[in-house]
């Protein structure tokens, strides 16, 4: 960051938006007392104040609840909540105090989590809650909140800016950073844009648009090209085939309930569900990460019994993961070396058995520059690159294979509008290139914007099957929530 100056008044709901590293989430460590900035000042009721931690934060009334949670997984939510502030007795935790004290903070802002239970057991959309819970309940009078909507459904999305609204109107200050631009003009009152560590605008959101916010967010008016552009092709043979299959999660409990699914040639087929219903699962499946229990499962019209990720990747199946780091990376390796992870065997990354290190880097420069990768350096190491660049490498990867069927989970969580748009034009392509793919996705917008159909799982079960004609984001949130009966194409 550089030279950023931001006032924040109570009552204000204030969005932060612009491309990654653009120092937006710094902005708000430095705020939250996680970084020190190396010059300028701080007030805080017309006082200088320094803010050594978070504990300095919390004390005067400055809460956060990050993108990455911050919650221990053995403890349950309210010995999470309370952690750091837990009432006593006779000095040791008074738990039934804890547990009493939680649940009139969850009553009050309308959140329905059972206290008692573990992190660990609950899905990532409830963990979510949790973190703010904690905020409120330590008596936040400025709310930061980094991408709180990644894994809620619509209606889920709504309720919690209805709470956000109802804390601003009760003079609370609620900072907002998001780049989805349509949820930020719904929400703020204030957009500040920030560009390459500067502050480079601030508007009123009713006097400004999600365009001219993306061009002042990219320094120039992005494509207005369609995300999910449409050619007049028509689907071709089916590439993956699911009929009622069964498996099961890792600690043995069921996990998809007899699905049937299809997605064909040059087709893009979403899967919408609030987290934790099997989309993981089955993305996990169908990439041979996960052993089919009952049913069947067949890729290009051939069954297959027996999927691993050697045999997927043979038979044409690429695999974008949500979790890169466990799945798709290795961090101390260079762009070029995880570039060629899965084919460095061959050319252009092999030659005669051995590596060819002219041709490895060729071809990592070219998907450098194809996907703006940054630092644009084919020998930095993976793990000093952002995360959003670092997803931009594994999607440069698994595209660059011409693969057959492309499972992408989460594609563009994290990532800045440029990015986003780059990476839906290049799921496009593929599209019309033939390619099936089925994209998992917790941001319904995502999946509403580039699919031809949508399956909805609720419980490991497909509870409807929408055509694109029929779409209504609505009916869909109702079924993701198992409010409506189950209803197929």
């Amino acid at each position: 960051m550089d030279g950023v100056s931001l006032e924040i008044a109570p009552g204000d709901r204030l969005a932060l938006v612009g491309e990654n590293g653009a120092g937006k989430s710094s902005l708000m460590n430095v705020l939250y007392g996680l970084y020190q900035p190396d010059r300028g000042t701080i007030s805080a009721d017309g006082r200088p104040v320094r803010l050594r931690s978070p504990k300095d934060a919390i004390a005067l009334g400055i809460g956060m609840v990050h993108q990455h949670f911050m919650l221990v997984p053995s403890l349950t939510v309210a010995e999470n909540v309370v952690l750091g502030r837990e009432p006593t007795r006779r000095g040791l935790l008074d738990l039934d105090r804890a547990c009493a004290e939680v649940e009139q903070t969850c009553r009050r802002f309308g959140f329905g989590l059972e206290v008692r239970t573990r992190i660990e057991s609950l899905t990532v959309g409830s963990q979510q809650k949790v973190e703010i819970v904690k905020a409120l309940h330590r008596g936040a009078k400025t709310l930061i909140l980094d991408e709180p909507t990644a894994v809620l459904t619509p209606q889920e999305s709504d309720e919690l800016f209805k709470v956000a609204r109802e804390l601003s109107s009760a003079g609370h200050a609620v900072v907002l950073i998001s780049h989805k631009l349509k949820e930020v003009l719904s929400f703020a009152t204030r957009v500040a844009v920030m560009r390459r560590g500067k502050k480079v605008a601030e508007v009123p959101a009713e006097k400004t648009t999600p365009e001219e916010l993306a061009a002042l967010t990219v320094g120039s008016e992005l494509s207005r090209e369609t995300n999910g552009a449409r050619g007049p092709k028509k689907p071709g043979a089916p590439v993956l085939e699911l009929e009622r299959a069964t498996c099961r999660t890792a600690d043995g409990r069921k996990a998809l309930l007899e699905v049937t699914l299809s997605v064909r040639e040059g087709e893009v087929v979403g899967i919408a569900g609030v987290d934790g219903n099997g989309q993981q699962e089955l993305a996990e499946l169908v990439t041979g990460l996960r052993p089919l229990e009952g049913g069947k499962l067949r890729l290009c019209a051939e069954e297959v019994r027996r999927l691993d990720p050697s045999l997927a990747r043979r038979m044409g199946v690429a695999h974008v993961p949500e979790d890169r780091l466990l799945w798709a990376v290795v961090g101390p390796m260079s762009v070029e070396e995880n570039i060629s992870l899965g084919r460095q065997h061959l050319p252009p990354f092999s030659h005669g058995g051995l590596v060819d290190s002219r041709g490895r880097r060729q071809r990592a420069c070219s998907l450098i520059r194809d996907f703006d990768i940054r630092p644009p350096d084919p020998q930095a190491a993976l793990s000093r690159l952002s995360g959003g660049n670092q997803q931009k490498v594994v999607v440069s990867r698994e595209l660059d294979c011409a693969p057959r069927l492309l499972v992408v989970v989460q594609p563009t969580r994290g990532l800045d509008v440029a990015s986003v748009a780059l990476v839906h034009r290049r799921l496009a392509k593929e599209r019309e290139r033939g390619c099936g793919v089925l994209l998992v996705s917790l941001d319904l917008d995502e999946v509403l914007a580039l699919s031809d159909r949508i399956y909805v799982l609720y419980g490991g079960r497909v509870t409807g099957e929408l055509e694109r004609a029929s779409f209504d984001e609505r009916r869909i949130g109702r079924l993701m929530l198992g409010a409506e009966e189950a209803t197929f194409a």
